[in-house]
């Protein structure tokens, strides 16, 4: 295969790939007209107790103590606080301080995703998008990603995009799923970089470079985008612009999937038949000891 053939091929795929992808809550006490200047303190003094519990709970968890998060959380959580029960159903899907249970997770967030936390919706869609806890759903997924993505999810958003671009749970819409991608990418931090770099991928409105591009995604990634990281390793996995690496495009595919970015563990997946469990084990090392580098 000639050197120009193989180019457009590798572009080719790399658009296939990249294309199938403490603001507090306000508790308003509302007291009937009669109310009493008593139980207006009363009710305040409740407020400011459950906040004050919600955030010994969270720093709780911060310190990796499980035992009291959980202790400080739970009933807050089963009396309704949606924070506090999206909290709760991180601890279950993680494993922290409670053996793994998807159901119990699923039960926690949707609890607190019926009350509007965005984040306890996107994380919802996700669940029924990869079949955790229940049965895989992607019309259940795409109802707790749009949810999100109407609140301004950035990766609930793209995931919606992805969901249009590859028909699941929904009728196969391009424009649709171009406008869900392209809210994400422009509300991302450094949403500016990742569209250039695809301009610059396919040639649209400026000369095709992948060499820009693949700059223009590190820069993404080293200022918090995570969606540029899928981008990044599909670079690294067609080889354009530089020595395909099947070890990086792994890497950055597994930090992109375990933020929940659509497609992108199915991309590393594939990749793996190419692999030994060597560069596996070192590609997954690498995922997890990688920080950004401090730019200006």
């Amino acid at each position: 295969m000639t050197e120009n053939v193989w180019r457009t091929e590798a572009a080719k795929g790399c658009s296939r790939s990249l294309q199938s992808y403490w603001v507090m809550q306000q508790i308003v006490c509302q007291p009937t007209l009669q109310v009493t200047l008593f139980a207006l303190t009363v009710c305040l003094l409740t407020v400011g107790l459950t906040y004050a519990d919600y955030w010994a709970g969270v720093e709780a968890y911060m310190r990796k103590d499980y035992k009291t998060a959980l202790q400080e959380l739970r009933p807050l959580a089963e009396s309704g606080d949606s924070k506090a029960q999206f909290r709760l159903g991180v601890m279950y899907d993680n494993g922290e301080g409670v053996l793994q249970d998807y159901g119990e997770a699923l039960k926690w967030y949707r609890k607190a995703a019926e009350q509007g936390n965005t984040t306890a919706q996107f994380n919802l869609g996700l669940m029924y998008a990869r079949g955790e806890g229940t049965l895989q759903d992607y019309r259940e997924a795409i109802k707790w990603y749009r949810k999100a993505a109407q609140q301004d999810h950035v990766i609930g958003q793209f995931n919606l995009g992805a969901m249009y671009a590859t028909g699941k749970g929904v009728v196969q819409d391009r424009e649709e799923a171009i406008k869900w991608y392209e809210k994400a990418i422009e509300q991302g931090p450094a949403g500016d970089q990742v569209i250039l770099g695809l301009r610059y991928v396919n040639g649209a409105g400026v000369a095709q470079d992948y060499g820009k591009a693949l700059k223009c995604f590190q820069k993404a990634v080293e200022h918090g985008n995570t969606i540029a990281q899928l981008y990044l390793g599909s670079m690294y996995e067609f080889g354009m612009e530089l020595d395909r690496n099947y070890v990086t495009a792994y890497m950055w595919y597994h930090r992109a999937g375990t933020l929940g970015i659509e497609g992108a563990l199915a991309e590393r997946d594939k990749i793996t038949e190419k692999m030994t469990g060597t560069q596996i084990a070192e590609a997954q090392r690498l995922a997890r000891e990688w920080k950004p580098k401090k730019m200006d």
